[in-house]
């Protein structure tokens, strides 16, 4: 599953890679948000992302997508 998290102020999104089902990282966020503190996630590697709440602008959960491999044509 690939996460991207918007933070405010910052040029660029963070992604991550994680081995979590969309409803587990929605439940994650949702209870990060409604508490009001960080924004805690681990990515396949056990790499540990977090991010205070107040400066999250979005999350977008989505499929990773299978990366091409040589010269294939579509």
């Amino acid at each position: 599953m690939e996460v991207k998290i918007g933070v405010q102020y910052a040029p660029r999104e963070l992604v991550l890679e994680s081995a979590q089902s969309p409803a587990e990282i929605e439940r994650i966020v949702t209870d990060a948000i409604a508490s009001d503190g960080t924004l805690s996630l681990t990515d396949e590697k056990g790499r540990r992302i977090i991010v205070p709440v107040s400066k999250v602008a979005y999350v977008e959960i989505a499929e990773a997508a299978p990366r091409a491999v040589g010269f294939t044509v579509r």
